[in-house]
């Protein structure tokens, strides 16, 4: 779809309803907000910290919104892994990548030395330790994981030189629970769970992208009404359907999204359609 005549049909800086939204334009929770919050205080003293929630529920636009939060703190280095099924070899080569050292994958202890020492370099230098943040963490192959907790502290446990912040479904959470994992589960210090939305989040976010791309009356009342009612709660679900229906519009050239053109594009079955016209007719004697 050319995305010019999205911009100029509509008067759009940009698609509100693609996963690549500006991070300014995403919407942050009170939730979400205060879990950011405690975040930026863990920096300080280092340590684990947890998101967990079924798919469509938030996940991947709290670590972005918390990414940008941190990454305005003066002197904190952020890095992203970005392979979380990594066994031990690779997960030391994406370390050293992320944090600028050179480690060789046949020499664990010199990698965990060589790292050890940078993070407690820049912790001594800032007062702000180095951030780690791993979407997808249910892949993660718990040697690793139990790597990841001995290569962050120190001194008997008492110190942490890394901040981590693990993100992933409900298979995470299973994984916390195997014998291996339960000392890093018990030092996981702050979490967030992450459940489906209620229609008033569903429809706030709606509001909210389409304001922030510069059209609040995009889609009518009806229309955010009717998302909302089939999205079952799911951030992912509402988001994809409304792009679809913007795809449409731009094809259609009509000027206002709403509940005819979502019944084109997602006709209902003919006996609801048959009820359904019944209803309104009820509705208008």
């Amino acid at each position: 779809m050319n995305n010019k005549k999205l911009l100029a049909l509509y008067g759009l800086k940009w698609n509100p309803f693609t996963p690549e939204l500006p991070v300014e334009a995403l919407l942050a929770s009170p939730r979400i907000e205060e879990f950011a919050w405690r975040v930026e205080n863990l920096v300080s003293d280092g340590g684990f910290a947890l998101i967990t929630g079924d798919t469509g529920t938030g996940k991947s636009v709290t670590l972005r919104i918390l990414a940008e939060r941190l990454g305005r703190l003066r002197d904190v280095a952020v890095g992203v892994l970005t392979r979380p099924q990594s066994r031990m070899a690779d997960f030391y080569r994406e370390l050293g990548e992320i944090f600028g050292v050179q480690l060789s994958p046949h020499n664990r202890w010199g990698g965990f030395k060589v790292l050890r020492e940078r993070w407690k370099a820049h912790l001594e230098s800032s007062l702000l330790g180095p951030v780690l943040l791993i979407d997808e963490a249910q892949e993660m192959v718990p040697d690793v994981l139990s790597e990841l907790r001995l290569l962050a502290s120190a001194h008997f446990d008492s110190t942490s030189y890394l901040t981590v912040v693990l993100c992933g479904d409900h298979r995470l959470a299973a994984l916390f629970r195997q014998d291996e994992l339960v000392p890093l589960a018990s030092r996981i210090r702050t979490r967030l769970v992450l459940d489906y939305a209620a229609r008033e989040q569903l429809q706030e976010l709606l509001t909210h992208v389409m304001a922030q791309a510069g059209h609040a009356k995009l889609m009518t009342p009806e229309l955010i009404d009717t998302l909302v009612e089939h999205a079952a709660g799911n951030y992912r679900t509402l988001m994809t359907m409304a792009d679809e229906l913007l795809m449409a519009g731009v094809a259609k050239e009509v000027t206002q999204l709403d509940e005819k053109l979502y019944f084109e594009v997602y006709p209902p079955p003919s006996g609801r359609r048959e009820a359904r016209g019944m209803a309104k007719a009820g509705r208008r004697r």
